[in-house]
């Protein structure tokens, strides 16, 4: 009976940890609350290895993070890994190859651990502090060779837990004391000498199923030199999510103090023009410890290097304090992010264009750190209706769809019995009451859809289908009639006082998702399904304009983002007249926007889609207060979270607008019905004020240039590729492999 006990255990826990343990520093302690001292451990062993010329791996699990060496090497480049989640339900882990690094004979391996969000004692509106997981950072190794296990985590190891990263935390930054730094800890011939080694502990894992990360991971992406403006401030040029290395000199004790920032006063003419940097505002959620700020107390001797290792910043700016006698030599920003590949790029003859495509690059790699966030200084939190308006820009861009398809799980397994969805993912326990509804919710099911359009990919949705079945539950448990009256709706309006009722946002993503729900219960051939959720979708429309809609094509209020709604999501009685008066209305605002974070998606796809391109172009380019391009003129280099520029400077919400340049000037279409890129839909419009256009999806190219009355068109399809090519003027062509020019005027 107590074989078969193990037997069980190992079964439950996975394969490449069969023989290991969860192991931490013995007597520590986590307390509710805001804890100051938070020394990150070390922790190290050695053995003996005798290759036989197989390939050796390396399985790590970490609550918190970690950073792996082996004979004094870090193993691989990798950085806050692994991707943070709900502890208790879901546990990443990662591989690595180290044959590499491994000597004949004698061998240490060793471990450092940071916080990360499964020890983030921050206060704070999330109540992080006080998540059902929370606890001092563990973890559990094991190396593996041709099904043999050479090394396990266990009682065996030791541990210091007073090394020189004193404290670190996600929302705070971190605290390094380079004179008790341990010498060649993590190398063969360290004597391990005095008391602060120990034996690790034995101990309890977070609980949560073990799962291969098979994104990938974060690095450190770009650095760029920043340069100093004034006597103590130094400026990237950028804005991004990441830290700053600083190379400095002098004796030892001294101390430098890093604080980021976004702004320094003046910016974007409403501050009071003295030259500091300016985050009062931006902190206002970090309720203890210091905001965005890390310290540095140097050893003495020669220059020295340093970066943090366990947390990041989201900053243009930094603030330098030097306590004692130092000088700094020079400072880089490291931009550190997911790992993308990139897939798509856009190049225009407008230069206000190509500065917001470049916008928002920044803005969406500042967030996805593992996984998508709204911000990466306030807050660094999953907000799904974030993810869900970045998700397209996402991947045209970037080779993103398996860092989605893992956090999609996350946000399933926070999923209620109830089918309720929270607002954000990973989730404490904050998000089930506020900061949720269908516009947010709907990242579980229409993300999914996205990545199958994009990829044909159909594994998420088949894993995910009975989630996404219990989110439509629980909307009817919600629904009066049909509608639905819960949830944000067009957040971040430019009038909060005339914000658009939620009501018919939310109704509009409960149509959607029916819709959605039909297609995929065609593809999985759930036959019964697929007519249920038909017959859904046409009672919640029906509801719809039976509620909403008033007479000669308006909705709502009639404002942009009731006409867009209604046409977007394929509910308007007559969406050409509901499309024209949304274009006389923008025409009539000047182009100026006047709508939130939906809107910023809806009304440009929507002008495009009913023939007035242009005046969406006009959205975007146009300079005036409020639009997308009115804060160029300030220096921004990334997307604002407010019109007027309070609150975040690096949103993704409103970062639809690359999706939409891929999507129509560039004509890259990709739906259910015609997933992937194998066999792509091209179909290009022209933008009068644009002379050449060209988009990079993959290895296709959809390339435009007016010459004359003339526009040439450049179309390259990849090998074992095809591409439907339908151009302005109707003409249609079944594209092979090649490069491909077309003439037409224009």
């Amino acid at each position: 009976m107590l074989m078969s006990i193990r037997k069980y255990r190992k079964l439950i826990l996975n394969k490449d940890f069969d023989a290991a343990s969860w192991i931490g520093v013995p007597g520590r302690v986590i307390t509710a609350g805001f804890q100051k001292d938070l020394p990150a451990p070390h922790f190290r062993r050695n053995f003996d290895y005798h290759g036989t010329g197989d390939a050796v791996e390396l399985v790590i699990a970490a609550a918190g993070y970690y950073e792996v060496y082996i004979n004094g090497k870090k193993v691989g480049d990798q950085v806050l890994a692994p991707t943070p989640s709900n502890y208790d339900r879901r546990m990443f882990y990662n591989r690595f190859n180290i044959s590499g690094y491994l000597l004949a004979g004698k061998n240490t391996v060793g471990i450092i651990l940071g916080n990360s969000f499964y020890n983030a004692g921050t206060l704070g509106p999330w109540v992080i502090d006080k998540a059902s997981w929370r606890d001092y950072p563990k973890f559990m190794l094991q190396i593996n060779s041709t099904g043999r296990c050479i090394l396990n985590t266990d009682e065996n190891w030791q541990v210091n837990g007073e090394g020189p990263i004193r404290y670190d935390s996600i929302r705070n930054g971190e605290y390094y004391d380079a004179r008790l730094e341990l010498g060649k800890w993590a190398s063969p011939d360290f004597e391990v000498a005095d008391g602060k080694w120990v034996v690790a502990a034995r101990i309890h894992g977070p609980g949560g199923e073990l799962s291969e990360e098979l994104h990938a991971p974060c690095r450190i992406y770009d650095i760029l030199h920043m340069h100093k403006i004034t006597d103590n401030i130094y400026d990237s040029g950028q804005n991004l999510a990441g830290w700053a290395r600083i190379k400095v000199k002098g004796e030892a004790g001294a101390e430098v103090i890093c604080r980021y920032s976004e702004l320094i006063a003046g910016e974007l003419g409403y501050l009071d023009g003295t030259k500091r940097i300016k985050r009062d505002e931006i902190a206002r959620f970090v309720n203890s410890g210091e905001f965005q700020t890390d310290k540095y107390i140097l050893k003495g001797g020669d220059s020295e290097i340093w970066q943090p290792r366990f947390t990041y910043h989201g900053f243009r700016y930094i603030e330098v304090q030097i306590i004692g006698s130092a000088e700094i030599i020079s400072i880089d920003a490291c931009a550190v992010g997911t790992h993308f590949d990139i897939i798509g790029r856009i190049a225009t003859s407008d230069a206000t264009v190509n500065a917001l495509m470049k916008c928002t690059y920044w803005t969406f790699r500042s967030n996805f750190v593992g996984f998508p966030t709204d911000c990466p200084q306030r807050e660094k939190q999953g907000w799904t209706g974030d993810a869900l308006l970045g998700a397209e820009t996402g991947l045209y861009n970037f080779e993103s769809a398996s860092a989605y398809c893992d956090w999609l799980e996350i946000l399933a397994d926070a999923q209620r019995p109830s089918g309720q969805i929270p607002g954000k993912a990973p989730i404490s326990g904050w998000g089930y009451n506020w900061g949720y509804g269908p516009a947010w919710d709907s990242a579980i099911i229409l993300i999914p859809a996205y990545v199958y359009a994009h990829t044909a990919d159909i594994s998420i949705i088949r894993k995910l289908y009975v989630n996404m079945q219990k989110y439509m539950d629980f909307c009817g448990s919600m629904a009066t009639d049909d509608i639905l009256r819960f949830g944000l709706g067009d957040y971040c309006p430019l009038d909060w006082d005339n914000m658009l009722d939620p009501a018919i946002t939310s109704t509009a993503y409960y149509y959607t998702n029916a819709v959605t729900l039909a297609q995929f219960a065609g593809l999985l051939d759930a036959e019964d399904d697929r007519k249920y959720y038909l017959e859904l979708a046409h009672s919640i429309s029906t509801a719809f304009n039976k509620t909403f809609y008033s007479k000669n094509g308006i909705y709502g209020d009639g404002s942009m983002t009731a006409l867009a709604t209604a046409v977007y999501h394929k509910l308007a009685i007559d969406s050409q007249l509901t499309a024209e008066h949304l274009n006389e209305l923008v025409k009539n605002n000047d182009h100026k926007i006047n709508f939130g974070m939906l809107g910023a998606k809806y009304v440009p796809r929507v002008l495009a889609d009913y023939s007035h391109i242009d005046t969406a172009y006009m959205m975007f380019v146009q300079d005036k207060y409020p639009g997308w391009a009115y804060p160029l003129k300030y220096g921004e280099t990334t997307l604002l979270e407010q019109w007027n520029g309070a609150g975040s400077h690096n949103h993704i919400m409103k970062g639809d607008i690359s999706a939409w340049f891929f999507r129509y000037p560039g004509g890259f279409t990709h739906s259910i019905e015609n997933p992937g890129w194998k066999n792509i839909s091209i179909r290009p419009q022209l933008i009068k004020a644009l002379t050449s256009f060209r988009a990079e999806y993959r290895n296709y190219v959809s390339e435009w240039k007016r010459i004359d009355r003339d526009c040439i068109f450049n179309i390259t399809v990849p090998d074992a590729s095809r591409a439907d090519l339908i151009l302005p003027n109707g003409a249609a062509y079944s594209l092979a492999p090649g490069e491909h020019m077309f003439k037409i005027q224009g």
